[in-house]
């Protein structure tokens, strides 16, 4: 059965350290690109695909700014969201949804409960249920929900990939990376994800993250709106904690998390990486990302290592600190 790159196509990434020992290794593959698309480096396999799971998320945010639905601001930024399903996010998905005049039962995602612990902890205490607008996929939803109405497509199969707006998706995502995905399938939240390789996803991400809002061609000047928008709404991204949220805060980046280890990031000069932990964790992919682009020259390493408690990198031993996840690249 075809999959992704294989263990002895992969290198060490990071590593997990408890009181000097290495406990645990995360190896997989990435991909560094100059300001000018040019590749720095490229560690393990880069050119067997893999599904970007959430990465995909801005191509699909692009999609639906183009199909006639102008989004901007926190609007945007909850398009592009792997949300964890607050106050704030879910009135920003209910506002959405109530922009084309439909109910939450319209959303194709999952019914899930709030991954923030505050908003978890009160939806216990509340006696709510689990619901669609809690999923972190949400806000994509809602957005895709949005120019179905604008254009007067079909709502209930706006997930199948034969659909007029997924077929745009995947339009958007071809003309941005210059791949045509080896497979689609279907990703956790119901949508279609497309397989392509780390160096279409990397140069995907950035077309999108330093297009010009005065660019000729509308394709490229909403792909500019989203990346203000994301980087100018980091909560609207994650949340209160999370590593896309804390990064975008904090030092300036376009941030975006996939599941299984995936990860998307461009500084602010335009160099941007794009990795893949094989094991498919996601807890060092945030802290990789940055020294890839450290390394390059991109982002700051102290500034870095501010936020390394922000990251919740720590491993504990008790109350105590006695080591941390740690990329090695």
């Amino acid at each position: 059965m075809a999959g992704t790159f294989s263990v002895a196509d992969s290198v060490e990434l990071a590593v997990v350290e408890r009181s000097g020992f290495i406990e645990s290794r995360h190896a997989g593959s990435a991909i560094v690109l100059s300001p000018e698309g040019e590749v720095l480096r490229a560690l393990g396999d880069v050119t067997t695909p893999i599904f970007p799971r959430s990465c995909l998320k801005p191509f699909q945010a692009v999609a639906v700014m183009t199909s006639g639905v102008t989004l901007r601001g926190e609007d945007a930024a909850i398009a592009s969201a792997s949300h964890s399903g607050t106050a704030a996010h879910v009135a920003l998905v209910r506002k959405l949804l109530e922009r084309a005049s439909l109910p939450v039962s319209a959303l194709g995602c999952p019914p899930a409960a709030p991954t923030d612990k505050v908003a978890r902890d009160e939806l216990i205490r509340s006696g709510g249920p689990r619901d669609r607008v809690y999923m972190n996929c949400s806000g994509k939803h809602a957005a895709m929900l949005n120019a179905c109405v604008e254009n007067d497509w079909s709502l209930d199969d706006y997930l199948d990939p034969h659909h007029p707006l997924q077929k745009r998706i995947l339009d958007v995502v071809e003309r941005f990376t210059g791949e045509r995905p080896a497979s689609t399938a279907v990703d956790g939240c119901g949508a279609p994800v497309h397989a392509i390789s780390l160096t279409a996803l990397g140069r995907g991400v950035q077309k999108i993250t330093t297009a010009a809002t005065t660019s000729p061609f509308a394709l490229y000047r909403e792909a500019a709106a989203l990346t203000e928008a994301v980087r100018e709404n980091p909560w609207a991204v994650g949340g209160p904690g999370q590593p896309d949220t804390v990064a975008i805060e904090r030092l300036g980046v376009f941030a975006k998390v996939g599941a299984e280890g995936v990860m998307v990031m461009t500084a602010q000069n335009g160099t941007t990486t794009a990795l893949k932990v094989l094991d498919g964790s996601s807890r060092a992919s945030t802290i990789i990302a940055l020294r890839l682009l450290a390394a390059a020259g991109a982002v700051d390493d102290e500034a870095i290592d501010a936020v390394q408690t922000e990251l919740d990198l720590w491993v504990m031993g008790g109350e105590r600190r006695v080591g941390k996840v740690r990329a090695t690249v």
